[in-house]
């Protein structure tokens, strides 16, 4: 096996295993498909091994592989932090911050909290992941993110920056047709959207009590999508009360009733707090955090 395998190779090999295809890989890198496929088998022949098998599906991966996959994504995610950091110069706060944040908040809620953050720091960028699964800060994936749980490594710097009411919401035209339910008694008999397959959110609709998954008239695991369709008038959903009562389309269903409260977190790698890009946004993200949850 030759000691020289290259980021390149090792970065074609991640986009061909986490796409599935030669094809789909060669669009997310930009290059063409017999590059791609010339770079894999070169690739193999340096490892001495085989990497993919053909499959009606595409390519499999090997068990060789998959073994090699987290340290491929390891490189990835240094190769990023590598890029993140030589975007600074100085002791400006200037550069690139990579920030994971819940779905729901990153489509609702943080971007008029970037828009502030941009008037403040022009020279800052932002790279912004969506997700509800929790980004691996001590490995640096990300610079800094919005979490909804305690967190509990030593290494973080974490700020506690809201305790965010959770409430029912439909629209205005859902309750000129249907009614406003006044007890959970009667909002289980309306069209109520919820979750799917997410084990916490079922959870969370079980304790309300008679709101039996099978009752939903739209499932899906998706918290944007259950606000916009209670916006379209599908039903009533569940939505962070300060986003729901500043939205014209959408009035609150129960409001002395907080389904639950969400308490949320700044939080970053210890090694990232004084750095000046990351310290400006981890303190406009605090304080814009703050504002909203005084206006609960």
């Amino acid at each position: 096996m030759s000691d020289m395998v290259g980021w390149d190779d090792q970065r074609i090999f991640l986009a061909v295993l986490e796409q599935g295809s030669l094809s789909a890989a060669a669009r997310r890198l930009g290059l063409s498909h017999p590059t791609v496929r010339s770079r894999i088998e070169t690739l193999e022949q340096q490892l001495g091994t085989v990497l993919f098998t053909r499959s009606v599906n595409g390519l499999t991966p090997t068990e060789t592989a998959e073994a090699l996959r987290e340290p491929a994504r390891a490189m990835a995610m240094a190769s990023e932090f590598f890029v993140r950091q030589a975007s600074a110069s100085g002791g400006e706060a200037s550069g690139t911050v990579r920030i994971s944040v819940p779905d729901f908040m990153g489509v609702e809620v943080i971007p008029a909290m970037l828009a502030r953050l941009r008037e403040t720091h022009p020279a800052i960028r932002i790279e912004l992941s969506l997700s509800n699964l929790p980004a691996d800060l001590l490995a640096q994936e990300v610079d800094l993110a919005v979490r909804t749980v305690a967190p509990k490594q030593d290494a973080l710097v974490a700020r506690k920056v809201a305790a965010i009411p959770l409430g029912f919401f439909a629209s205005p035209s859902y309750v000129e047709r249907r009614g406003r339910p006044t007890s959970l008694a009667e909002l289980a008999e309306h069209d109520v959207i919820g979750p799917d397959r997410n084990r916490s959110d079922l959870a969370m609709v079980e304790r309300l009590g008679g709101l039996a998954r099978d009752r939903l008239v739209l499932r899906t695991d998706s918290h944007p999508a259950h606000v916009a369709a209670a916006r379209a008038g599908v039903g009533i959903a569940v939505a962070q009360v300060p986003v729901g009562e500043r939205d014209p389309n959408l009035v609150r269903i129960l409001p002395d009733l907080d389904v639950m409260v969400l308490e949320t977190w700044i939080v970053t790698h210890e090694n990232l707090a004084r750095v000046p890009r990351v310290r400006a946004v981890f303190d406009s993200l605090v304080e814009s955090f703050r504002e909203m949850s005084r206006s609960v």
